[in-house]
């Protein structure tokens, strides 16, 4: 399981975006998140994902209290959540092709003979050609730069996935690819996801519960 307890974080002091915020997300379960713009689910998606330290409060993973944060942590805990950013033009090296983002992180952790096929898997998975692998993300729409995106979050095999507003930058057809996908790992190998979204017709179709942040970020 994958648990917030009690969370403050923030990113100026003595102004928290988030107080008080606890989740738990069980393997296997599909958990929404929704809330006003500036409530703090994208700062909640970064704390979730190992990437922001809270100021109090506790993360942990299976039991096991998280005590460092981005590449201070462990690889191993590190690699066992994924994330997915809302606006994939932001969350990728823009010099990269499609085929260099998914393989980043197969590199980072070592497994370089695998990468030619972890590849082709994943661009498979997602509905990527292999033309379009050969291109950099300029050169594709924010569909299929998305797509890569998530197809980066899933090569290290997370046991926890978390899509921070996912489909907000894509049309209706990538939307429910990209679902479909998510949807599939969960029932192959019982993936917690965590799902935040301002879509809650989506979250009400794709998540087992709904929390809901209130503007104070609680």
């Amino acid at each position: 399981m994958l648990c917030a307890n009690g969370i403050v974080a923030g990113y100026r002091r003595n102004a928290p975006v988030l107080d008080g915020v606890d989740v738990h997300i069980a393997s296997g379960e599909t958990v929404g998140l929704a809330g006003p713009s500036g409530c703090g689910k994208s700062t909640l998606a970064r704390v979730l994902a190992l990437l922001l330290p809270p100021w109090r409060g506790e993360v942990s993973l299976d039991g096991v209290a998280i005590t460092r944060f981005r590449h201070a942590a462990p690889a191993a805990m590190r690699t066992r959540v994924g994330v997915v950013f809302q606006q994939p033009r932001l969350a990728v090296d823009p010099r990269f092709t499609l085929r260099q983002v998914i393989a980043e992180p197969v590199h980072a952790a070592g497994r370089n003979g695998a990468v030619d096929r972890t590849v082709t898997d994943l661009a498979d998975r997602v509905g990527l050609t292999g033309d379009l692998l050969n291109r950099c993300g300029h050169e594709v729409s924010d569909g299929q730069l998305q797509r890569a995106c998530l197809a980066r979050a899933l090569a290290p095999e997370p046991d926890y996935l978390v899509c921070d507003e996912m489909t907000a930058m894509v049309d209706a057809s990538t939307t429910a690819l990209l679902v479909q996908v998510v949807r599939s790992l969960i029932s192959e190998r019982g993936v917690g996801v965590l799902a935040i979204s301002h879509d809650e017709e989506l979250l009400d179709i794709w998540a087992d519960r709904v929390i809901r942040l209130d503007a104070s970020g609680s």
